[in-house]
């Protein structure tokens, strides 16, 4: 009987200490997960968007269905000299522009790339600092961000889309190659030899996997393939964008604690959001919303554009493409066949010796 309550009581004190063992870990692991959360809420900067347009905007819709204006800036501050080249000065342009159109059940999204070389009507517009910014007939749309900042490139994009832009996200060339390493690279397939001075990418035909740096400069990609217009450089960020997909797809990210931070981690130093999205538990709820669309769920178009009267090196909406398509959007319907059938071709796609499809070549800054 003693013996009996002598390995009771041993039980009882191992019992005890593995309980407390287990607190332990719950109260550690509870204190690291809000430490990480502070981490990750103090990397995210934002910019109140709707304080500075006010009610002037398109309505949101009612359906469920919303937009995402996503931007590229060109700023060669910082890391982005290094990486970009060229002119390191304050000034920035949106490099790259779409704007992202989720449909009412979630289910599928669409995302529609505007030239940056594309002719607008720029709004009168109020940059960061307060300070009025003259509107301008045959504005540059890139231009819209350089001029006013995010609220005018917003401003802007719902000028020319009529549509309300729910949510605005941006990225730099630093950041977006921190986002690729962080999820383990993209690959890409060419069927010609890419060579391009400007970008730093030289590719032989076949299939690639990058790292974040040569990521870039695919993305970045114009002189060393098809006709060097930014039209064709529009279809290798599509090319990109849906080879990110896949990839942020077959990580694994909720079965590897450690990978989903340092990805969560990259991803809050990189992006600047509207003030809706400034926090951890917006974007996880973002994240949410948009978990089932993957690639082949996400259609990509490039706005229909022609060559500007009067400039070769500019871009116009063709009409009555333009129009159908964001009508469609707005009406949360798929953009139109004639619309999706007459894209740009991708230049690393097409055969060595297809003819140039595309308008003009775009401006010296890259």
């Amino acid at each position: 009987m003693a013996e009996h309550k002598r390995v009771l009581t041993r039980r009882r004190k191992i019992l005890r200490a593995a309980a407390c063992a287990f607190a332990a870990l719950v109260v550690l692991g509870a204190g690291a997960a809000g430490y990480a959360y502070v981490e990750l809420n103090g990397n995210i900067k934002s910019v109140d968007i709707n304080a500075r347009l006010g009610d002037a905007r398109p309505p949101a819709a009612t359906d469920g269905s919303f937009n995402v204006l996503v931007l590229g800036s060109d700023s060669r501050n910082g890391e982005n000299g290094d990486l970009a080249g060229g002119d390191t000065g304050d000034t920035a342009r949106s490099d790259t522009a779409m704007v992202l159109h989720v449909n009412q059940d979630h289910s599928h999204a669409e995302v529609v790339s505007i030239p940056r070389d594309t002719l607008v009507t720029r709004p009168d517009c109020t940059d960061a600092a307060g300070k009025a910014v003259a509107g301008a007939k045959r504005a540059m749309y890139n231009s819209a961000f350089e001029a006013g900042g995010a609220a005018c490139a917003v401003k802007t994009t719902e000028q020319l889309t009529g549509l309300r832009m729910d949510h605005y996200v941006q990225i730099d060339f630093a950041g977006f190659a921190r986002v690729v390493d962080a999820i383990g690279g993209a690959t890409v397939s060419t069927a010609v030899a890419i060579h391009d001075k400007d970008s730093g990418l030289d590719l032989p035909p076949g299939e690639h996997h990058l790292d974040g740096q040569q990521s870039l400069a695919f993305v970045r990609t114009r002189h060393g393939v098809g006709d060097g217009s930014d039209l064709g450089r529009i279809e290798l960020q599509k090319q990109m964008v849906k080879s990110l997909l896949q990839q942020a797809g077959g990580i694994g990210l909720f079965s590897n604690p450690v990978k989903l931070w340092s990805i969560g981690d990259t991803m809050t130093r990189s992006i600047t959001t509207d003030s809706a999205l400034g926090s951890v538990n917006a974007l996880v709820g973002l994240v949410q919303e948009l978990k089932g669309i993957g690639p082949d769920q996400l259609g990509m178009v490039t706005l229909p554009v022609m060559t500007a009267p009067g400039d070769p090196n500019r871009v116009v909406e063709q009409q009555p493409q333009a129009d159908q398509l964001w009508a469609a959007l707005k009406a949360d319907q798929p953009v139109p066949q004639e619309i999706v059938s007459a894209q740009p071709e991708n230049p690393a796609q097409a055969a060595p010796t297809a003819a140039p499809t595309a308008p003009a070549k775009a401006p010296a800054r890259r």
